[in-house]
């Protein structure tokens, strides 16, 4: 678990920031390292400090265009470094990112939570399908696309975007691909994770790992557009971390970790997954499928459909 504070709003220095963790996690033979919900390059903290809402606000459209200038490319090539060290060493990555919607025409933003495997390939990159609250004001919906999940050492790790952990049919999909590793990523907040971390490895009879960011006043770079305005309501502490472990029977492994930036390392054992789901599984032998089923449109929305228009001309 990566629980660090993005250099925030930059993205460059955020990934030269995030490089480092990797070496540490690389390091120490970690086979999974996670990184929190938009760490690249930051969570929106601005909104909720600066009237984010006010319509027309010349204050909001160039915070805005500032966080679109730093938001990550992916067919860019913005991630290829990382990439890169996940190659060299062998270690899969879970990276939240804020990333520029191509596909949709490249000026509106997605949260995102990128799977980068052992080989250093881009597996899935699942926007977030909901927005929380004031997050609308400068994320856009996802779709199914990314509600995938990926063979790791024996596991089958799967993951979600902040309060989508609340949502039961996202988990529930991940649930009845063979999730048995759920990944929850969040800004930062022990309040956040001390709770729905050991609800859905309860739930799911799957091991849990949330992972957090951390931002503090400090961690505002000096160039960011408005920082006045934005210190002046900002708390002592904005986001205070709480990354965290928990075992398919609902307990800790590690509990919240608070305000410690570093690279935070759990051992988890797939056989206690199979020993949990002697007597519950919510996707297998609980459940009741001629009854209720889900069902997932995995496709990757888009405004624009390419295709051989024959018969309507050059």
């Amino acid at each position: 678990m990566a629980q660090m504070s993005p250099i925030w709003l930059h993205k460059l220095q955020t990934i030269e920031k995030i490089k480092v963790f990797i070496e540490q996690g690389g390091k120490e033979k970690c086979d999974l390292l996670v990184f929190g919900e938009g760490l690249l390059p930051g969570y929106p903290f601005w909104l909720s400090m600066t009237k984010g809402s006010e319509f027309e606000s010349q204050m909001q459209k160039e915070l805005h265009a500032h966080y679109m200038r730093n938001a990550v490319e992916i067919e860019e090539g913005d991630l290829k470094e990382i990439c890169a060290l996940a190659k060299e060493f062998k270690m899969a990555i879970y990276l939240g990112i804020i990333e520029r919607g191509k596909n949709r025409g490249n000026h509106s933003l997605y949260c995102t939570l990128v799977y980068i495997d052992k080989d250093g390939m881009i597996q899935s990159t699942h926007r977030k399908l909901q927005p929380t609250y004031e997050e609308r004001l400068t994320w856009a919906p996802g779709d199914g696309h990314g509600l995938r999940v990926h063979a790791l050492e024996g596991f089958t790790v799967g993951g979600l975007n902040c309060w989508e952990n609340w949502m039961p049919l996202s988990r529930t999909a991940l649930y009845g691909m063979g999730e048995n590793l759920h990944i929850a990523v969040w800004p930062g907040s022990v309040r956040n994770t001390e709770n729905i971390t050991r609800f859905i490895a309860l739930e799911s009879r799957s091991f849990v790992v949330s992972v957090s960011g951390l931002m503090r006043p400090v961690d505002f770079p000096d160039h960011t557009p408005h920082l006045n305005e934005i210190l002046r309501s900002a708390p002592s502490v904005i986001a205070d971390g709480g990354s965290c472990i928990a075992g398919p029977d609902g307990q800790w492994i590690i509990e919240p970790i608070a305000n410690k930036e570093g690279v935070i390392i759990g051992e988890i054992n797939l056989n206690r997954v199979l020993e949990a789901r002697q007597n519950f599984d919510p996707t297998g032998h609980y459940s009741r499928p001629d009854v209720t089923r889900l069902i997932v449109d995995r496709r990757r929305q888009s405004v624009v459909e390419e295709g051989n228009l024959s018969g309507y001309g050059t």
